[in-house]
């Protein structure tokens, strides 16, 4: 029942508050760790594909295990001290591995600017929050892009971690986010990362192959409830989830694309280099600014169908005789 109580208890921070900038943040340290690692393991190993595959591997096991290892110790130590301190570490670290209420703040950002017709702005706020160039996107382009990752972030921002606690609470959740943020740091197909990555990558693929598939069913569900395009979203997502080049990515995307009528992919910049990516939807009209709002509430109402899914089912078995 304490995992339940943490999970319910951290989500609902989450939507309140967010991730003050005041708070030490997991995956800030985890952030910090990666790179220190990055550059302690590169030298150590031969600057060949081969090397640089054995350094990368041996920082994508290490990283998630130490990660949950440090956590659980914690929550242990807690237990032993009184059952409420434990339920304190784990809430606060639940609340702190979903990124609902961030995702839709700084989305929100991107919309308001297009809104008041300030494009660099729009430019510097999805910046904030996309990997590509941002110097070449229109206005159509942006509000593309802040869609593009409110939808992929659905999953592995707050889908992913949240089934991931509704399994193991807070140092589960931990082991998932720092396979998320390797990845997000290092899993660049550019020369740098493109064996030195690969398998902080593959894990990551791993690690959110059924989230994402899950998610993509509640944004559909959360389609059908927000009064956006349900069957749409369900038929696009069957039809061209595979077409994104990661096996994840396109699950949510894609279903997003078909619950607005809109065409996601396309052209995109990546580290000055011009790429084409798979297209995914019909382009029955332009993606506009609100679309931005429509994928933020799609998105939370998704996961909170998700969150009272896992908490039923977790309240179940923890009923289960025996």
């Amino acid at each position: 029942m304490l995992i339940l109580a943490a999970m319910l208890t951290g989500f609902a921070l989450d939507l309140l508050f967010g991730d003050p900038a005041w708070l030490p943040h997991p995956v800030v340290i985890m952030g910090k760790v990666i790179s220190r690692y990055e550059r302690s393991l590169r030298p150590r190993f031969p600057r060949t594909p081969r090397g640089e595959l054995l350094s990368g591997a041996m920082l994508a096991v290490s990283l998630p295990l130490l990660c949950f290892g440090l956590s659980f110790a914690v929550c242990r130590l807690a237990r032993l001290l009184h059952p409420a301190a434990e339920l304190a570490v784990q809430t606060f670290w639940c609340a702190q591995s979903l990124a609902a209420r961030g995702l839709a703040e700084e989305s929100g950002k991107v919309c308001d600017a297009l809104r008041a017709g300030d494009l660099p702005a729009a430019r510097s706020a999805v910046a904030r929050i996309v990997g590509r160039d941002v110097e070449h996107l229109d206005e159509e382009g942006v509000a593309k892009a802040a869609v593009e990752t409110v939808a992929e972030n659905a999953s592995d921002g707050v889908a992913a971690p949240l089934l991931y606690m509704a399994l193991g609470g807070a140092p589960l959740a931990l082991f998932y986010k720092a396979i998320n943020t390797m990845d997000s740091m290092l899993g660049y197909r550019n020369d740098r990362y493109l064996y030195f990555g690969r398998a902080a990558a593959r894990l990551d693929d791993a690690a959110n192959w059924l989230p994402s598939r899950i998610a993509a069913l509640f944004w559909v569900a959360a389609a059908a409830l927000t009064g956006q395009d349900a069957a749409g979203a369900f038929r696009i997502w069957r039809r061209d989830a595979r077409r994104h080049q990661s096996p994840n990515a396109g699950q949510t995307e894609s279903a997003c694309a078909g619950s607005l009528g809109i065409q996601l992919g396309g052209e995109a910049w990546y580290f000055g280099k011009r790429v084409e990516k798979n297209t995914l939807g019909d382009a029955r009209r332009s993606c506009e600014p609100e679309d931005i709002l429509r994928a933020d509430r799609m998105m939370i109402c998704a996961n909170v169908l998700l969150l009272l899914t896992c908490a039923a089912l977790r309240f179940a078995f923890v009923r289960m005789p025996g």
